[in-house]
């Protein structure tokens, strides 16, 4: 079941990106802190939040909803 909306997909991935960058401008260990941007990058794949289902919360619109 979705419960990822699409506005909210489209922050994730840019989130994600964000993210995943600092992996290569970050010095040192501290780099290692960029590949944080896999969740929301897999959550926005798969637009499945295992966090919202937990607090009962959906961004996807009624009548998608299957």
């Amino acid at each position: 079941m979705r419960n990822v909306g699409v506005v909210d997909m489209v922050v994730r991935l840019v989130l994600a990106a964000v993210l995943l960058s600092l992996f290569i401008l970050l010095p040192g260990n501290l780099r290692w802190i960029g590949l944080i941007g896999f969740v929301p990058l897999v959550t926005a794949i798969f637009r499945f939040c295992p966090l919202y289902t937990l607090l009962g919360v959906q961004t996807r619109g009624a009548r998608f909803s299957r």
